[in-house]
């Protein structure tokens, strides 16, 4: 029988948390016609992990979520970009979550539309960025709504 200790619990948790956030984000995907992207619900896994783990889950799961996604989705193109974005975003989240959620979750959408915006720029041009801005705002609000709700939810059933 192998002792898992609370921090082996804690990674593969996380590790749960992130298959899940990744089978779920591929399940229910919208296409975004006239832009190289879709609306799915990565970030309501991510804000999971970073509200009820901290900063460092939050990115982690951020990281990883993103750049799976978007490597089993056909965009391998974008999965560093998303790496960055959804594991800043996870970060901010957490961070500044533990003290004024509102501002970690504004914030933190607000930095994943930012990086998006610099990889639709870089990667194609600017004005498919700017089309890509509200498109992002919009899956980061879905995001974000759905994983707060999660939060408040398993905080009321759960010890967390």
């Amino acid at each position: 029988m192998i002792l898992m200790t609370s921090l082996t619990k804690k990674i593969a948790l996380l590790g749960i948390i992130t298959a899940a956030n990744v089978v779920i984000a591929r399940t229910f995907l919208i296409p975004i016609p006239f832009t190289h992207g879709n609306i799915n619900l990565c970030d309501a896994g991510i804000v999971l992990a970073a509200l009820l783990f901290g900063s460092r889950a939050g990115g982690a799961v951020g990281a990883l979520s993103g750049l799976l996604l978007d490597l089993i989705s056909g965009y391998p193109q974008y999965m560093f970009f998303s790496l960055l974005a959804h594991g800043t975003e996870g970060y901010i989240i957490g961070q500044l979550g533990q003290k004024k959620q509102w501002l970690g979750l504004l914030t933190g959408t607000l930095v994943m539309v930012t990086v998006y915006f610099g990889a639709d720029s870089f990667l194609y041009t600017v004005p498919t960025g700017l089309v890509g801005i509200p498109l992002n705002l919009l899956q980061g609000v879905i995001g974000v709504t759905v994983g707060y709700l999660l939060v408040v939810g398993l905080n009321k059933r759960l010890a967390f």
